[in-house]
């Protein structure tokens, strides 16, 4: 009901012998005081109408133009363009951060080229102790501890890195194993390269500093952190 038709209904509710000529606020006061009544209050639109009927607003403009209206639709096809290339993305290259920790895993290792993990290389050495061949036990022990530090993206390996200079950058990333590092080094060295033989003890010291570096975190990561904190 509009505001003129609620003055008329008042109006001819009034006696029709006494004059009604109100003044603007007389007539202000006598439609706020009709509109107030439940009848009125009750036909209010509530929110879920309000958003229901928005909804539905912009359904209806998603409808393909003609014509020049064609540009229209353009945000929403490059919205949705955007959304499918993410999309494939996703499903082609894999998360970024395993994609990354995948291509650092695999390559060059000490002369080599050795697609294994940190966990298989682990693995195998552990096969070769039990057969009593520590030789090959050390070299696949130490190959391991590169190998999750470059899985951890801590110090990474490339063609022509040496087993020496991997154990120098990488105390430099855990000072407190740095002279262990070199020892484990030269042990790998030896056997790899001097035709030494390893023993029971030797694998064991390897091992053990590949299980430390593994619980340890690098003083760099250290550093950063609390520099976060202050």
């Amino acid at each position: 009901m509009t505001a003129a038709a609620s003055i008329a209904s008042l109006a001819a509710r009034l006696p029709t012998d006494i004059p009604v000529d109100p003044d603007a606020d007389q007539a202000r006061e006598w439609l706020t005081n009709e509109l107030g009544k439940p009848q009125y209050q009750a036909a209010r639109p509530t929110w879920f109408d309000l958003v229901s009927q928005a909804i539905g607003d912009w359904l209806a403009s998603l409808r393909l133009p003609s014509g020049e209206g064609l540009g229209a639709l353009v945000p929403l096809i490059v919205v949705l363009v955007l959304v499918a290339l993410v999309v494939v993305a996703f499903l082609v290259f894999g998360r970024p951060r395993l994609n990354r920790r995948s291509q650092v895993a695999t390559g060059a290792l000490f002369g080599a080229d050795d697609t294994r993990s940190a966990a298989e290389l682990r693995a195998s050495a552990a096969r070769a102790a039990g057969d009593g061949d520590f030789t090959t036990a050390i070299e696949e022990a130490f190959r391991a501890l590169a190998r999750q530090l470059a899985e951890r993206t801590i110090v990474m390996t490339a063609p022509g890195t040496t087993a020496r200079d991997f154990a120098q950058r990488a105390g430099v990333a855990f000072p407190a194993a740095s002279a262990e590092l070199i020892a484990c080094a030269m042990l790998f060295d030896g056997v790899r390269y001097l035709d030494r033989r390893g023993t029971r003890e030797e694998f064991d010291r390897v091992t053990t500093l590949d299980r430390r570096l593994q619980a340890e975190r690098p003083v760099a990561l250290d550093r950063i952190e609390s520099e976060v904190v202050r």
